[in-house]
């Protein structure tokens, strides 16, 4: 005999009130992605998976949220490539195909991602982790599904402050006054490295892909990292250990002046994107001296940031 089991989430709440999001956090599953004669890529992705909920519904189907993330998943594994905000994008629409009642449905995605680099000097072989960022955010419109998707990364580098290095720059400079004529001194504050507090900073950036378009996570990781004072290696000795410490003091960056940058790499690297293609551009950086972290973020149109870029030629 089969049993049916009712649908308790069909009822009436007993609070008729609208939810922005429901649905599961944290589902994890193993994604190999083929990239013809390159190595494939073995990622462990982390998805979110949400819809929205009618006020006459007390609950989803939760159930086919997770089903829908394996469905796509396991899709990607027999194909030859995909790109992951792309598969963020299918299980927005497999998801709003079991969630008849939703008229939203959104998938995030984050996994971790290791590049391999050579250290500045020695040019030893070294695994560096990063983190990709894709998502994807459906919505119902004249009983057709529009989906807007995105790719991103977050990266950890090095941040100079140039406040400090400055003052450290002028007390010295006085001392050295003591002893030496302006001239001496000037050379002397010309050649030597003064010093500063660091920053372990955290740079973000998420592009929108627009329909027939491609934004490579890779490229997204450089931006980032050459928009602070220094990349960060896992594996220095200690000429490079010298070398990332120079360079990063010739390179002072404030909290916002990363933001900046990346928005002008942006620019200069995606200027081909749609007028409104959404750009999100943070940095945090964990300071070193204070308790606090300091934090600066862009989010505009494309549109927006090639006119503020413009206005300053």
């Amino acid at each position: 005999m089969v049993v049916c089991f009712p649908d308790t989430q069909d009822n009436m709440p007993r609070v008729p009130v609208q939810l922005t999001r429901v649905g599961v956090t944290g589902v994890k599953k193993l994604l190999k992605i083929e990239r013809g004669q390159k190595r494939p890529i073995i990622l462990i992705p982390t998805f979110d998976a949400f819809v929205d909920l009618p006020s006459n519904q007390r609950g989803i189907h939760m159930s086919r949220s997770p089903e829908a993330i394996s469905e796509v998943v396991e899709e990607v594994v027999t194909t030859s490539s995909i790109e992951v905000e792309s598969l963020c994008a299918e299980i927005v629409n497999i998801m709003m195909s079991k969630h008849k009642y939703a008229k939203m449905a959104e998938v995030r995605m984050t996994s971790d991602f290791i590049l391999m680099k050579s250290s500045p000097v020695t040019k030893n072989k070294t695994q560096e982790m990063t983190k990709i960022i894709a998502n994807a955010i459906g919505y119902r419109e004249n009983n057709e599904v529009k989906i807007r998707k995105s790719i991103g990364a977050e990266v950890v580098g090095m941040t100079v402050c140039p406040c400090a290095q400055e003052s450290v720059m002028e007390s010295d400079k006085q001392k050295l006054l003591e002893f030496l004529d302006e001239e001496t001194t000037q050379k002397v504050l010309d050649t030597v490295t003064f010093a500063s507090h660091n920053q372990r900073g955290i740079g973000t950036v998420l592009i929108e892909v627009p329909e027939n378009q491609n934004v490579r996570g890779e490229d997204i990781i450089k931006i980032i990292e050459d928009s602070m004072s220094s990349p960060v290696c896992e594996l220095l000795k200690r000429p490079d250990e010298n070398a990332v410490v120079v360079n990063a003091h010739k390179k002072p960056a404030f909290v916002e002046d990363c933001v900046r940058n990346m928005v002008e790499k942006i620019i200069q690297n995606y200027s081909y994107l749609p007028d409104d293609t959404f750009v999100t551009v943070r940095q945090v950086n964990e300071e070193s001296i204070h308790r606090h972290n300091a934090f600066a973020e862009k989010v505009a149109t494309m549109g927006e940031l090639k006119a503020e870029i413009d206005n300053l030629k």
